[in-house]
């Protein structure tokens, strides 16, 4: 494969905004009807998410490392929406006209290229898909608890029918019957229970129809669909180390699971969270993380307000303030929140001694390319 090349060309595509994906999608479901089922009624949030993650498959295509487990994780994801092995062809038939639509320099090479890379992608998510038969393609669940904490957040907690087999800081695509074939990545916030519940928190992102439905329009008793737990959060259980968790907005919710794990499962250890906001009005589960406080001795929970000046909380960027309680050199450090707040934090924690290989994070964005390869959560 010529993969500098293959990058070159890819990228010509991209360049063309939505007309690449929209000329895909016309180009698929012209030529195979049959596919139309598998995509919601409306394309117009679905549009750029394939692309979106073929440019990453494609920056990752020489790092096969990295690449054959997000490939082996999609393969098992795309059960959910019904994908079988004869879908493949069809799809990969298509990406070839579009990348070639596209490009005025395609030739014969770039296309032997790309049969290639296209005909290993599908084997390892077959081959994967197929693996993992044992298990459900979705869960279903009912809405037993809404709790909307603030105009844009709430807290739900669902009991699927079966349980779930999750790792606490892994995430969960979600389903809602009044959104069908669109599913959107969350993080349940407590560790896998007896009972199975999960508790979500989702924040209404603007122009996204799963989050803006899940705060604003289910309702108690509602069913749900939950898809295959993805993600790297998951507490190092190979380390014994004491912990700093730093969470903004939703991000608590995985960072809360990790607490939970500790605190269901041990080992012993001391935990140190970091809280951010813009201001007080943010902290929408603040009443819980107090309970915590109170019931786990070995739990510290730090608020901290970066624009509310009259707060008597602590002042500061999150990244400024975990600084100022350290040091940290000796911690493990799980970091969940919007894309800037993390890679701050990290910037910081790293610059002040805290190794790269003992710093997890997961980003809560309301845009970003596509969840579905990297496993972040997102609307």
């Amino acid at each position: 494969m010529d993969i500098p090349a293959m990058r070159a060309n890819f990228a010509k595509a991209a360049a063309h905004g939505d007309h690449a994906p929209l000329w895909f999608y016309s180009h698929l479901f012209l030529s195979h009807p049959e596919t139309r089922e598998l995509f919601p009624v409306s394309m117009a949030h679905q549009r750029d998410r394939l692309f979106a993650a073929l440019g990453q498959v494609v920056a990752r295509v020489d790092d096969l490392d990295t690449l054959v487990p997000i490939l082996q994780q999609l393969g098992r994801d795309h059960r959910k929406f019904g994908t079988v092995a004869a879908h493949y062809p069809a799809v990969g038939a298509s990406l070839l006209a579009t990348l070639e639509h596209f490009d005025d320099e395609w030739d014969d090479a770039l296309a032997a290229s790309w049969t290639e890379a296209y005909e290993l992608i599908a084997q390892v998510m077959v081959k994967a898909a197929d693996e993992s038969t044992d298990q459900p393609p979705w869960w279903d669940a009912e809405v037993v608890d809404h709790d909307r904490r603030t105009l844009d957040i709430a807290v739900l907690k669902l009991a699927p029918r079966t349980p779930v087999d999750y790792l606490p800081g892994q995430a969960l695509s979600v389903e809602t019957e009044l959104r069908p074939r669109l599913w959107r990545w969350y993080s349940p916030a407590n560790a896998p229970r007896p009972d199975g519940m999960l508790e979500l928190h989702v924040e209404a992102r603007d122009g996204g129809p799963v989050s803006t439905a899940l705060v604003r329009q289910v309702q108690k008793g509602d069913a749900v669909r939950l898809g295959p737990p993805v993600g790297h959060l998951a507490l190092d259980t190979g380390s014994e180390r004491d912990l700093l968790l730093v969470a903004g907005g939703t991000g608590l919710a995985p960072v809360k699971a990790i607490i939970d794990q500790v605190a269901r499962q041990g080992p012993p250890r001391r935990v140190d969270l970091f809280v951010g906001a813009r201001n007080e009005d943010a902290f929408y589960d603040r009443a819980d993380l107090r309970r915590l406080a109170q019931e786990l001795p070995w739990l510290t929970v730090t608020l901290a307000v970066s624009e509310d000046k009259t707060s008597s909380l602590e002042h500061g960027d999150i990244g400024d303030v975990v600084l100022r309680h350290g040091p940290w050199a000796n911690r493990d450090a799980y970091v969940a929140g919007n894309p800037a707040t993390v890679e701050d934090t990290v910037t910081r924690l790293h610059s002040h001694g805290l190794p790269m290989g003992r710093i997890r994070t997961e980003v809560f964005a309301a845009s970003r390319p596509s969840p579905t390869v990297d496993g972040k959560v997102t609307e």
